[in-house]
C-alpha cells in the first residue's frame, strides 16, 4: 500500500513469528470437541483470523445495489477442520440470515462486538475433515466499522472494496489473516451497463433483462485483504505482453484529462512487470493489471494480480512500481504477522529506488545517503521499531522509508551480487507462503556468510538513528 502523501513525495523526485501466530483453540482434553478460538493469534488485532480451521477457497456470489449501497448474497467457504470443533468463527460484519454446514442448517450468532460470526454445526467437526460452509447475508456495508476502520468506499455510481489490513469482513465471511491464503472466486451481479472488475481472470458474464453477473477467479491462493471487487463505469484495456495476459480499467467518472492520464499510467503495468522481473525473477501470478477509481480513496493498494489506484497526475510510474513490487513482497510472500509489515512496504519502497537507479535516476546508494543525512537524529522518524512498529504505526512512514534504507544498507554491507542473491533466495524459498523478519534475517546471514545480527538490530530494532559505520552499511 502507498498513500497519496507518498505519491506526492515520489513525484517530487523522490519474532519467531510462527511461535506467536499458531492458530489457537480453546483448551480442552484430547478428542473432546472445542470452540475454535476467535482469533488466529496476531497481537496487533487479536480478533483477526480464527482458530481450528484452514480455508482452501471462497466462492462468493453477491449482488450489489449501487443506488442503495446495499450488498446481498452468499459465500461458500471451503475449509478443513484442524481440530475437533463444536463451534468455530468466521470474521464478518454484515447481517446474516442463514448458515448451512454441508447443506444442513447450523446455529449462528454474532460475538465480539459483531466482528465474529460464531457457527455451531449440528454435528461437531472432526479434525482433518473438509466442509462447505454457506453463509447468506444482506446489509449495507457502509454502516460498519472495525478496529477504528470504516472501510466501505462507495458512491451511487461506483464502489471499490479495497483496504489494508482489513477489507474482507465488509463483503464476505473470511478467515481474515494473511496466514490463511485461499482461492477466491467472485460472482457479482450489478445493473446492466455497469462493469465489475476483480482479481484474476474474467471467466464470463451472464446478461439478464436488468442485471449482469460478472465472474472473476484468481487461480493462485491469496490473503483475504488482497481480494477486491469494483463496480461502476470503467474504460477497459487488455492485451498480452511476453506471454502474460494483462487487463486494466479506469473509472469513466473521472474528468477526461484524468481518465486519459490514468489509462496511460495503467498501461505501463506490463512494462513495469518486465523491469521488475530482471531483478526479482518471474512474476508470481498468471495475470496482471490495475484499476483506477474515481472515489476519494487516498491510497493505492496491491490487490493480488490487480492493484487499485487513486487518480494521480504527472509521472507516477513509481506508484505503479511500488504496487507491482508488492506482487512479490506482500502478495506471493505474505507476512507471518502484521508486525512483519516492513517486509512488504520496505521492500516495495526499495524497488522504487531501484527503478530510479536503472531508469536514468539517482543511485539507490545516493538515495540512502540523502535520507540518512537529511533526517536529524532527534527526528521522530527514528523512534519507530521497524520490525515491530505496533498496530498504531503499522503504516508509519518509517516502515516504508527506514525499511527501504535497511535494504540498501544491507546491499552496501554485503555487496551487490550477494545482496541480489539474498533477495532471489528469499523469493524462491518463501514462494507462495508467509515470512517473518527473523526468517529474512536468517536468510541474509546464511546466503552472505556474514554475521548480520548487529546490523539488523541497529536498523530494525533500535529506536535511534543507526551509527554511520561500515558495519551498518553507512561507511
Amino acid at each position: 500500500m502507498i498513500s497519496t502523501r507518498r505519491v506526492t513525495r515520489a513525484l517530487g523526485g523522490l519474532l519467531t513469528a510462527s511461535a506467536l501466530l499458531l492458530p489457537a483453540i480453546a483448551p480442552a482434553q484430547a478428542g473432546v470437541p472445542v470452540d475454535g478460538a476467535s482469533g488466529i493469534g496476531d497481537a496487533y488485532w487479536p480478533l483477526d483470523g480464527n482458530g481450528g480451521i484452514d480455508v482452501s477457497a471462497y466462492r462468493i456470489d453477491n449482488r450489489y445495489d449501487l443506488a442503495r449501497k446495499k450488498l446481498s448474497g452468499h459465500t461458500t467457504v471451503e475449509l478443513t477442520a484442524t481440530s475437533d470443533l463444536s463451534s468455530f468463527s468466521l470474521d464478518f460484519l454484515l447481517d446474516v440470515s442463514r448458515v448451512r454446514v454441508d447443506g444442513v442448517d447450523a446455529a449462528f450468532a454474532k460475538t465480539d462486538g459483531g466482528h465474529e460470526l460464531r457457527i455451531t454445526p449440528t454435528t461437531p467437526l472432526v479434525a482433518g475433515t473438509r466442509h462447505d460452509v454457506r453463509v447468506t447475508y444482506a446489509d449495507k456495508p457502509g454502516r460498519y466499522a472495525y478496529a477504528g476502520e470504516s472501510n466501505w468506499l462507495a458512491s451511487r455510481r461506483e464502489v471499490v472494496a479495497m483496504n489494508e489490513p482489513h477489507m474482507a469482513p465488509w463483503w464476505f465471511p473470511a478467515n481474515d489473516h494473511p496466514l490463511d491464503k485461499a482461492i477466491v472466486d467472485v460472482r457479482t451481479t450489478v445493473p446492466n451497463g455497469r462493469e465489475v472488475i476483480s482479481n484474476g481472470e474474467l471467466k464470463g458474464r451472464k446478461v439478464g433483462k436488468r442485471t449482469t453477473t460478472w465472474h472473476w477467479r484468481a487461480d493462485e491462493p491469496m490473503a483475504t485483504y488482497l481480494a477486491f471487487f469494483a463496480a461502476g463505469d470503467f474504460a477497459v484495456a487488455k492485451g498480452t505482453h511476453r506471454g502474460l495476459p494483462w487487463l486494466v480499467a479506469v473509472s469513466k467518472r473521472l474528468g477526461p484529462a484524468d481518465e486519459r492520464a490514468s489509462m496511460r499510467l495503467m498501461k505501463q503495468t506490463p512494462r513495469v512487470i518486465s523491469g521488475l522481473e530482471k531483478d526479482l525473477g518471474r512474476y508470481p501470478f498468471s495475470v496482471v493489471g490495475g484499476l483506477t477509481t474515481s472515489l476519494g480513496v487516498g491510497f493505492a493498494l496491491e490487490n493480488q494480480s490487480r492493484p487499485t489506484y487513486p487518480a494521480v497526475g504527472g509521472n507516477a510510474t513509481g506508484l505503479v512500481v511500488h504496487e507491482l513490487a508488492h506482487q512479490w513482497f506482500g502478495d506471493d510472500i505474505a507476512v507471518q504477522g502484521w508486525r512483519d509489515i516492513w517486509l512488504n512496504e520496505g521492500f516495495a519502497s526499495f524497488m522504487e529506488w531501484r527503478w530510479d537507479e536503472t531508469h536514468g535516476g539517482r543511485d539507490a546508494a545516493d538515495t540512502l545517503a540523502s535520507h540518512y543525512a537529511g533526517t536529524a537524529a532527534d527526528s521522530s522518524f527514528w523512534d519507530v521499531t521497524v520490525a515491530d512498529p505496533g498496530a498504531d504505526k503499522v503504516f508509519d512512514s518509517a516502515v516504508y522509508g527506514r525499511g527501504a534504507m535497511t535494504l540498501q544498507a544491507l546491499r552496501n554491507r554485503v555487496g551487490d551480487d550477494t545482496f541480489w542473491r539474498i533477495i532471489r533466495t528469499w523469493i524462491r524459498e518463501q514462494r507462495g507462503g508467509n515470512g517473518s523478519s527473523e526468517e529474512f534475517e536468517a536468510t541474509a546471514a546464511r546466503v552472505s556468510g556474514v554475521d548480520l545480527s548487529a546490523f539488523f538490530t541497529a536498523w530494525l530494532r533500535t529506536p535511534a538513528k543507526p551509527a554511520r559505520t561500515a558495519d551498518n552499511g553507512l561507511s
